[in-house]
């Protein structure tokens, strides 16, 4: 069990807590070819705020060395025989998809590529920004994405459960009620 850096009870979701969404940042969590509607209503909370839109990706092959005050952080290869240069392609990719979905949106917004866990990535960022709420979409359909998911677990959940911002999770698929069955229905 690791020892908490800070002493005392951790900090609970409270009325003195809320963050006013008014001129507050919204952090949207992005990957890479993810789907444009995660982004847009990032930005159509931002706008309808009157605040920023704060985009942000957490590179999971990558660990951080160093947090900064404004979210931002440095970081490193897990592998240190890794070539350290590629996630500046990745980085320059997901800064021209979000470009592309926030154009005509009116809303400032920058990115961040972040380190490690997704979860823990965010609520690092959201709070160095003082964001207002921390969008993020549903896992990606197929089986892939289910077993990935099985292991590491929903970012949207784990985000509700350990961070005190509202979480707005963008649903990318649908299942119809009618094609759900329960294993006692087959």
């Amino acid at each position: 069990m690791r020892a908490r850096p800070h002493a005392g009870p951790v900090p609970q979701p409270a009325l003195d807590r809320m963050v006013p969404f008014a001129g507050h940042a919204v952090v949207v969590g992005v990957v890479p070819g993810g789907h444009p509607l995660v982004v847009r209503t990032a930005a159509a909370w931002a706008a309808a705020a009157d605040g920023r839109l704060v985009a942000a990706y957490a590179d999971t092959s990558r660990h951080v060395v160093a947090e900064h005050a404004d979210g931002s952080v440095t970081h490193a290869p897990l592998d240190p025989d890794h070539a350290d240069d590629a996630w500046q392609d990745v980085e320059a990719r997901l800064r021209a998809e979000v470009e592309e979905h926030v154009r005509g949106s009116g809303v400032p917004w920058d990115l961040r590529y972040l380190a490690g866990r997704p979860d823990r990535a965010l609520t690092h960022l959201a709070r160095a920004v003082d964001a207002a709420v921390i969008v993020v979409g549903t896992r990606s359909p197929g089986t892939l994405a289910l077993a990935r998911e099985l292991v590491e677990g929903s970012v949207a959940l784990h985000l509700a459960h350990h961070q005190h911002r509202p979480v707005l999770t963008v649903p990318l698929t649908v299942v119809d009620w009618e094609e759900i069955r329960a294993p006692w229905e087959t």
